[in-house]
């Protein structure tokens, strides 16, 4: 019996012992592994609040990539309402370039043709000749036309309105009594009388009349005396024409 009694006590014993080194090991052996799951825990909170931190990170990028997205397609929308404003302007430009070419072209054209037409005239003149010529008288330091003066005038022009293509010289003259200046004065008055009378007597247009005062040029007596003086007082008026039927008169 009190061996009984030991031998349970020894066994009582071992298996306490037993149990104490077991819960020794256990905890020996789970320590670790729970530390792991613990430092995997630590890890996996953090690298949940990475990707929360990541996610926010993206979306702000995101939402900036957006931003930049819309703001490029504005410029861009902008940039292609400039570049239909500025096509429309270099259309303008272009048709206003072709317009104003053409205005040129034209120009030129009427230029060339009035340049044809001029060396036509020029060319011709060599053909006008001389048809009928007179010589009209002034009293001294006068420029007004007497009758006899306006009857040797009508007698030149009678038959000039059926010619197509003349012209009249008018040069007017004085003696050598008086200044340079004043004589050059006093024939151009001369001139332009009779150019007058030839207007409006008998409408012949100015253009065909070609005036100019000479002074005491050309005098056609060089005599000093009285009757010399007034011969040269005069205005000689003289009729071209290219027409070949035309006649010469001279008065």
């Amino acid at each position: 019996m009190r061996h009984f009694v030991a031998t349970s006590c020894v066994l009582s014993l071992t298996l306490i012992a037993g149990g104490c080194a077991t819960k020794k090991y256990v905890r020996n052996t789970t320590a670790p592994i729970q530390a792991k799951v613990d430092q995997v825990g630590e890890q996996t909170q953090k690298q949940g609040q990475d990707i929360q931190e990541n996610r926010t990170q993206i979306k702000q990028v995101d939402d900036n990539a957006q931003s930049g997205i819309s703001a490029a397609k504005e410029r861009a929308m902008t940039a292609d309402t400039h570049a239909g404003e500025a096509m429309k302007s270099a259309g303008e430009a272009m048709t206003r370039a072709n317009q104003v070419g053409t205005e040129v072209n034209q120009r030129v054209d009427q230029t060339n043709t009035n340049l044809d037409q001029l060396r036509t005239t020029v060319a011709n003149l060599d053909d006008y000749k001389m048809t009928g010529e007179t010589s009209v008288t002034f009293r001294f330091n006068k420029y007004a036309l007497d009758n006899a003066s306006k009857e040797e005038v009508d007698k030149l022009v009678a038959n000039v309105g059926s010619a197509k293509r003349y012209f009249l010289s008018v040069e007017g003259f004085t003696d050598t009594t008086g200044t340079a200046a004043y004589n050059e004065e006093l024939s151009r008055k001369r001139a332009d009388a009779v150019a007058e009378y030839l207007v409006t007597k008998h409408n012949i247009p100015i253009y065909r009349i070609h005036m100019i005062g000479l002074g005491k040029e050309k005098p056609v007596d060089l005599g000093k005396n009285r009757a010399a003086r007034a011969k040269n007082r005069r205005v000689e008026v003289r009729i071209y024409s290219a027409d070949q039927t035309a006649a010469v008169s001279k008065r």
